[in-house]
């Protein structure tokens, strides 16, 4: 049960992250940031963990309803930087290290 959770978890947060039109962001947001393609790419070559993987390693709760992600570069590092929605229905942007 658990892991078709994180597996479905892990699939909508990638959904949202294609489904996200970067003309939406600010151009000083963008920079420093993968396109879509990178991100599907470094998650298939082992190189950023998957969301599911990232927020269980952190402690989020899994009911914690993730609307937007991106990866971006970040003081020499790789980080998810996510737009969640808490179940108490607090909106709050959470930046984590993708690796």
């Amino acid at each position: 049960m658990k892991n078709a959770f994180v597996s479905r978890l892990t699939s909508l947060a990638l959904a949202l992250s294609l489904s996200l039109p970067l003309g939406a962001v600010p151009v000083a947001a963008q920079e420093g940031c993968w396109d879509n393609s990178t991100i599907q790419s470094a998650l298939a070559e082992g190189r950023i963990q998957p969301v599911a993987a990232v927020l269980s390693r952190e402690g989020i709760d899994p009911s914690t309803e993730v609307l937007s992600v991106k990866v971006c570069e970040q003081g020499g590092a790789l980080v998810y930087v996510l737009a969640v929605l808490e179940t108490s229905g607090q909106a709050r942007n959470l930046t984590l290290s993708a690796q």
